[in-house]
């Protein structure tokens, strides 16, 4: 296969300034996109302004010959990701590439966690992805073209104690992801999520001493892929890191069907129902709600048999 470059495209990555979001913004530009190196400089709690790493990474990209700009605004306002997403088509007047990849972490139990701690994170997760897709997509239809990864998590899909904010935010960009495939599908805009393992600064304070490598550079090239001109999946959901690839979707059992239910009724048939033998995977692109409710009225209309 021939190296999959990026020549003449250019991308937005959200915190690219450390950890997974360099390892992409160095992969592509190496393959020749340009780069909206984004980056706030915040601490791992999004409190604090630390540091200027964009400009770090942008130096990285021109000593390497490639073309690069930084940007500091915050995706946690619609304002600030639209300037983001601005600076990409002020400078080279296209955006082809969304990655959202900026995060921020708050630990608490739900009862425990303020407000305040809860907004901070959801903010720049959840609400940080549909400020950058509200601004992106225009220009994204526009040019009938668009390649976006958001960043999903084993938070989002099995949940994590002490971080209710962060596995909210990630099982909703799973949502976003589903949307913005559905609606960008007729205009070449494919939406993946990208569930990765990496240890970077997020891992702070945690014990990681029984992890393998896990080097953000092991989740890059699925990242690559995903944004590539030659990738056709689109509204699913991708698994990286410590060398596994894989992926991720929703199954629902067939389960049972009768004409009318009780609560003693369900009870009794709970095991037919949870039953994961027979299996139904519908995937959200290009008609997956649409063929949940065909299958469920197709079993009611035929009273519980196969059509």
């Amino acid at each position: 296969m021939s190296e999959l470059r990026f020549d003449g495209r250019v991308a937005v990555i959200t915190g690219a300034g450390r950890g997974l979001g360099r390892s992409y913004a160095l992969l592509l530009a190496a393959r020749g996109c340009k780069i909206v190196v984004n980056d706030n400089g915040s601490a791992t709690r999004g409190d604090e302004i630390l540091a200027n790493p964009a400009d770090d990474v942008v130096a990285e990209i021109k000593a390497a010959g490639g073309e690069a700009i930084a940007c500091a605004e915050s995706v946690a306002t619609p304002e600030g990701a639209a300037a983001i997403i601005q600076s990409a088509i002020q400078t080279w007047g296209r955006i082809d590439i969304l990655i959202h990849n900026a995060g921020n972490v708050r630990y608490g139990m739900i009862a425990d966690l303020s407000i305040d701690d809860f907004n901070a994170v959801t903010d720049v997760h959840f609400k940080g992805g549909f400020y950058l897709a509200k601004a992106a997509m225009p220009h994204m239809v526009a040019a009938k073209y668009g390649r976006v990864v958001l960043t999903a998590s084993c938070s989002g899909l099995y949940g994590s104690q002490t971080t209710v904010n962060y596995g909210m935010s990630k099982a909703g960009l799973m949502g976003l992801n589903n949307v913005i495939a559905l609606e960008g599908g007729d205009h070449g805009i494919h939406s993946n999520t990208i569930i990765p393992a990496a240890v970077t600064r997020m891992a702070d304070g945690l014990d990681t001493s029984a992890y393998p490598p896990l080097d953000p550079e092991l989740v890059a090239p699925m990242v690559a892929w995903l944004c590539h001109d030659s990738c056709a999946v689109t509204g699913e959901h991708y698994v990286a890191g410590g060398g596994r690839m894989a992926r991720a979707w929703t199954i629902e059992t067939k389960g049972l069907w009768q004409a009318d239910w009780t609560p003693e009724e369900v009870a009794a048939n709970s095991e037919g129902i949870r039953n994961g033998e027979e299996k139904w995977v519908f995937p959200p692109y290009p008609s997956g709600m649409m063929d949940h409710l065909g299958e469920t009225f197709k079993w009611a209309h035929n009273k519980g048999k196969d059509a």
